[in-house]
């Protein structure tokens, strides 16, 4: 890979196609993530969570966007439960309790977005 073909705070190559379920995997029994991008001002990351896994709950000083890409997923935000299955989104916002079930396993994009005034 050529450092020239990443941006800043890249950990891909930019300005090509990445098809974002082949960009981790599955392994049994755990949870895998890999950092695509982070910066000042947000991170994606990619995670794939085998059936059974879960995230215990917990809270953050930005608003965190939950893309399903394959599988279904088991919500909390806030005390109220919302599933979410391939080709859904859900936004979480900062400072409200969060965590999440894998009632199957299931892949997702994370994209944090930090705001502005909060530096």
């Amino acid at each position: 890979m050529n450092d020239s073909n990443k941006a800043a705070g890249s950990r891909i190559d930019t300005s090509v196609n990445h098809n974002l379920n082949d960009l981790v995997d599955y392994s049994e029994g755990s949870t895998v993530s890999r950092i695509l991008y982070k910066s000042d001002s947000g991170s994606l990351t990619l995670f794939s969570f085998d059936e059974g896994q879960s995230l215990s709950e917990h809270t953050a000083p930005y608003d965190a966007i939950v893309e399903v890409l394959d599988g279904s997923v088991e919500l909390t935000i806030g005390g109220s439960k919302i599933t979410a299955k391939a080709g859904e989104l859900v936004i979480m916002p900062a400072n409200i309790p969060h965590g999440l079930y894998a009632p199957e396993r299931f892949k997702m994009l994370l994209t944090m977005i930090r705001d502005k005034r909060d530096k």
